[in-house]
């Protein structure tokens, strides 16, 4: 919403006095400074701490342009996605953010698995991922979306989504993601200590994270979106279009779980559920989670979907609505904290701490960042199970081979734009468990990716994130740079940004974190070690001895030196060409290299 310029110079001046106001948008109203919990008992203070109100015109969130925000530039190959993502679908236009998907062909290098062999093939859909990832995070509070959602609820295809992440997986990058993604888990099981790569049985810190601490990306899905006709669905009341509200944790359950598109049996999931009873929602029998397989067998897990359905109508794609989770993180050593959402302030669905000792999961703990996208995939509002005599390998719009994969009506329903109005973040005042920032002190992120900088980048990239650009983009006058408020055009023709702008036109409000943990770079090198006294004495003998050794074993070889000279030209002979080896490592017996596959899932590759 637009605001004057009164309200807007009073809004800065309490800025000004606010501890946390680096990630607020001065575009925000002063009236949405606070809220208060919708959760009943929750009677704590909370105040703003992020917000976007997507009010500048022309905004381009390509890597580098924005402070808050990346859309990606690249192939998305999770959950058998149709479309790519391209940071030219998606502007701020009209107040809000607008990401557009189309039909458009991309061609891209894909991998047959039987002749083992990369070809080119194309992909038809093209829309766009917006992600916060290494930027803004938040452990606990309450996040607000205003959106309205794309295309026609009617019609099935478009899979809208907004969510959040553990910042230790980075979103369709799935090489970040692997024994990671969703893991909310804080016990040592050596029994499962393979599947979670950073687990609690781990006595030393690496990477600047503590010793016995189980760390991971978990997931809570504030929206998701399925379109279709409407009709009566298998084991549940709800009816298209309606949109999906989860917490995704590992592990999960491993045994006796429910089948897919039935409602479980009591003792074989989550108890203590809560679901309102203003809005017709119910459990989601179509996802219960995803069995991420790898070798060896030690190295599976399982990863559980808590998941609600909430049927919505045609209004909700014609106009804005509110999606709201309240996420209160459990209090050290103790199993409570829970996830709430709201919509429209209505409440629909809530999830306990308690409810999770099934499997010894905890409510998230972990940074989380924000991501907005449209996904178009096979496995998401497509035809199933497969109609007779289709092969539903061919989802090219226009291609008469193709109609019997599509949903009714799918290629009428594009362009499509999700439209995004605000995004508003708040937490409680003086709560330790809030807490801001992507790697915080307890929850440490930064030396890890760090560490592992080719998880989270793409091919051809040095690092994941590229430096946000402060200005320097051409221009003709100051109305290309912002406007005198934001910017000006210089003499050489480039934008010069005032202070508080970011972009290279000078487009977005600059946001930071007011106090940034800093992690300490050397915690990159290898653990110390305490050693006793009387090893390191008998070390330094041998040490000693070793020494000279090495000495007479020098002398010998130049003695030797002038008869290896007159075998150099042997060592040319064919008979002399046999079974190499390299660093000492036999190349003819390679190391295993670890495979996996999946079930299903957004975060794994298949």
């Amino acid at each position: 919403m637009k605001i004057d310029s009164v309200t807007k110079a009073t809004f800065l001046l309490l800025l000004v006095h606010k501890s946390n106001s680096g990630w607020v948008d001065p575009d925000t109203s002063a009236h949405f400074q606070g809220t208060a919990a919708l959760t009943k008992g929750d009677n704590r203070e909370y105040h703003l701490v992020f917000s976007d109100e997507f009010e500048n015109e022309g905004r381009s969130f390509a890597d580098g342009e924005d402070s808050r925000w990346t859309a990606i530039d690249k192939n998305d190959y999770t959950n058998d996605a149709l479309h790519v993502y391209k940071s030219d679908n998606v502007k701020t236009m009209n107040g809000v953010l607008n990401i557009t998907t189309t039909l458009q062909d991309n061609n891209y290098k894909a991998f047959n698995e039987k002749t083992k062999k990369y070809y080119v093939d194309t992909k038809h859909v093209q829309s766009s991922m917006v992600q916060g990832w290494n930027k803004f995070c938040m452990t606990g509070g309450i996040v607000e979306f205003s959106a309205k959602l794309p295309g026609k609820g009617s019609i099935g295809g478009m899979w809208p989504a907004l969510w959040m992440l553990g910042n230790l997986a980075r979103a369709t990058y799935v090489g970040s993601s692997d024994w990671v993604w969703p893991f909310s888990y804080d016990e040592c099981h050596l029994s499962s200590a393979n599947q979670q790569e950073i687990n609690a049985c781990r006595r030393v810190g690496h990477y600047g994270m503590k010793p016995g601490v189980g760390r991971g990306a978990p997931e809570i899905d504030i929206l998701e979106t399925m379109g279709g006709d409407k009709g009566p669905l298998p084991n549940t009341p709800v009816e298209r279009p309606y949109f999906s509200t989860s917490l995704q944790v590992a592990p999960g359950i491993s045994k006796n779980r429910p089948i897919l598109s039935h409602q479980p049996k009591p003792g074989h999931w989550y108890e203590g559920l809560e679901y309102g009873n203003l809005t017709n929602t119910g459990l989601n029998p179509f996802f219960y989670g995803v069995t991420l397989i790898h070798t060896p067998k030690d190295y599976t897990y399982q990863s559980d979907a808590i998941s609600a359905n909430t049927q919505i109508d045609e209004t909700y794609f014609d106009s804005m609505n509110k999606y709201r989770v309240e996420w209160d993180p459990p209090t050290p050593g103790k199993t409570d904290g829970y996830v709430r959402w709201y919509l429209n302030n209505k409440f629909i669905y809530g999830i306990n701490g308690q409810s999770l000792n099934i499997t010894g999961a905890s409510i998230p703990s972990e940074p989380m960042y924000m991501i907005m996208n449209t996904a178009v995939a096979s496995s998401w509002g497509f035809p199933v199970p497969c109609p007779e005599g289709c092969d539903c390998k061919c989802f090219e719009c226009g291609n008469p081979d193709c109609g019997c994969s599509l949903p009714s009506g799918y290629c009428d329903n594009f362009p499509a734009n999700f439209e995004i109005d605000y995004v508003r973040v708040w937490q409680a005042k003086n709560e330790p468990k809030h807490q801001l920032g992507c790697s915080t002190e307890d929850r440490p992120t930064e030396v890890f990716i760090k560490g592992h900088k080719e998880r989270y980048t793409d091919e051809g990239q040095k690092e994941p994130l590229q430096p946000v650009q402060i200005g320097g983009a051409t221009c003709a006058s100051h109305l290309e740079c912002g406007g005198i408020e934001h910017g000006s055009c210089s003499s050489d023709s480039v934008c010069v940004c005032d202070k508080g702008f970011a972009g290279s036109s000078c487009l977005s409000h600059f946001g930071f974190d007011d106090n940034p943990y800093m992690a300490n770079d050397n915690t990159l090198e290898a653990p110390s070690l305490l050693l006793p006294n009387q090893f390191l004495i008998t070390f330094s003998m041998f040490l000693f001895g070793f020494c000279i050794f090495f000495a007479f074993t020098v002398c010998q070889r130049q003695q030797d030196s002038e008869a290896a000279s007159e075998m150099l030209n042997l060592s040319n002979s064919p008979m002399f060409h046999g079974h190499r080896q390299y660093n000492g490592v036999d190349t003819s017996n390679p190391q295993k290299a670890v495979s996996y596959c999946l079930i299903d899932g957004r975060m794994i590759d298949d």
